[in-house]
């Protein structure tokens, strides 16, 4: 299976999406569970994520929960 890759701007496509929030609100640093990041809204990212090949974990994510941070873990 060929993975997409995951670049910054999916990144904070997929989250703006799944907070349903405007793209541009979904800032590098902001937290996102002050934004309504829950560990539902989390698993269904992490579960689109893997469909594509990313090797990730719901601790790995739930303890840095910004942007910066899953650009991070997810495309190196």
């Amino acid at each position: 299976m060929e993975r997409t890759p995951l670049t910054p701007e999916r990144i904070r496509a997929d989250v703006a999406d799944v907070l349903s929030v405007p793209q541009d609100e979904i800032t590098d640093e902001v937290q996102l569970i002050d934004r309504g990041l829950d560990s539902i809204r989390l698993m269904t990212l992490i579960e689109r994520w893997r469909a594509e090949g990313a090797d990730v974990e719901l601790a790995e994510l739930a303890e840095r929960p910004t942007v910066a941070d899953w650009v991070a873990k997810l495309t190196r």
